[in-house]
């Protein structure tokens, strides 16, 4: 099964270099284990552009669509038997990125 870690910041700014290095060590043993499927980090929010085409005509706009203290950092999406290696795995995740994750399960 396919889980998205999806990692959860609160502040501006990137990662630390020692936190790079902690996310580059974790992204190997993913690799090494088999749980590897695909990651990425994003830019900030005030980077992102909405696209909303709901009524057919389609409206673009810059900067995030809401404006809150957290927002999607970056994500892992992984290969796991059930959601207690995914938890195992995501808590591997935060502790190497120093923030939080949310783990879903894809349908």
């Amino acid at each position: 099964m396919r889980y998205l870690v999806s990692v959860i910041h609160d502040q501006q700014g990137l990662a630390t270099s020692d936190e790079m290095a902690a996310i580059d060590a974790f992204n190997e043993q993913l690799r090494a284990n088999g749980h590897w499927v695909f990651a990425g980090g994003l830019a900030s929010p005030s980077n992102a552009t909405v696209v909303d085409n709901r009524t057919g005509e389609a409206i673009i706009s810059d900067g995030p669509f809401v404006e809150t203290k957290e927002y999607l950092a970056g994500f892992w999406i992984t290969e796991a038997p059930d959601l207690d290696v995914a938890l195992k795995l995501a808590a591997e995740g935060s502790k190497a990125c120093n923030r939080k994750v949310e783990v879903r399960p894809f349908l």
